[in-house]
């Protein structure tokens, strides 16, 4: 959310934090991550199916456990599995010298940017059912 001042909110945590407690509020963050991830995982291999040839890349599609990483908590959606397709995942999103277009070139943002309102809104409904 570039470009978005949001006053108040270290406030509005704060007084989130002294109601429920860390503990209860991070679980609910990581319920709330954990959701958003899964929709756009869901957005991910709906993009991924358009240029599948053997569905390796589908397959290994995976997604770790809320962790911090630089003070944020967060989940990151990789590549893991016994066809190693995180060593050309970056071809088929950015393309190559050889071959600057192939089919799969952007999938990966098409699914971000189609995926953005429903995951916001997953994180949304995993918050309010958790408070």
């Amino acid at each position: 959310m570039s470009g978005v001042d949001i006053k108040g909110l270290p406030k509005l945590l704060a007084e989130l934090e002294k109601k429920f407690g860390k503990e209860a509020l991070q679980r609910v963050s990581d319920k709330g991550l954990e959701d958003g991830a899964e929709v756009f995982v869901k957005e991910l291999k709906a993009e991924f199916e358009r240029f599948k040839d053997t569905g390796a890349s589908i397959e290994e599609i995976t997604v770790s456990k809320p962790m911090w990483v630089a003070g944020v908590r967060t989940v990151k959606v990789h590549w893991k599995g016994p066809h190693d397709r995180y060593r050309i995942i970056h071809l088929n999103e950015f393309g190559t010298v050889k071959n600057p277009n192939p089919a799969g070139k952007g999938a990966i943002a098409r699914a971000m940017r189609n995926a953005e309102n429903a995951y916001r809104n997953a994180i949304l409904r995993a918050v309010k059912r958790g408070l």
